[in-house]
């Protein structure tokens, strides 16, 4: 069985980071893109980061953009988060999630689509105080 496992969340105050990692059980996840999602309370799961397996593209919320950046490690087998400026709006849980419904090996695949993700990590909390 397949598993994602993130770690790195906690509690932080509004300005803070945070550095979230994803760390798959299985090779396989190498050759194909990654995404992260968060989801607050009360609202729906969300896009917000994600990387193709090379790193030859990334896609990124407006919301995070400037702030978040994803990186891989593939010999790892690791996907990271890195979160700077953090503000009250980011606290969520967070989850990990990868897709091998596409192509391998496609340098210019990084899904926004939550729906191509066909593997997740039971996620990490992230709680940004003001």
């Amino acid at each position: 069985q397949v598993q994602l496992a993130e770690s790195g969340g906690g509690l932080v105050q509004a300005g803070g980071s945070l550095r979230l990692s994803c760390a798959a059980s299985d090779r396989t996840f190498r050759s194909y893109p990654m995404g992260w999602f968060r989801q607050a309370p009360g609202k729906e799961r969300e896009f917000v980061a994600a990387i193709s397996w090379n790193g030859g593209s990334t896609h990124y919320a407006d919301s995070v953009k400037g702030r978040f950046t994803i990186s891989r490690d593939n010999a790892e087998n690791t996907v990271y988060l890195q979160m700077n400026s953090l503000k009250p709006e980011d606290t969520a849980v967070y989850y990990c999630a990868a897709t091998t419904r596409g192509g391998a090996y496609d340098s210019g695949s990084s899904p926004r689509n939550i729906y191509e993700y066909n593997y997740w990590g039971r996620g990490t909390q992230v709680t940004v105080s003001s």
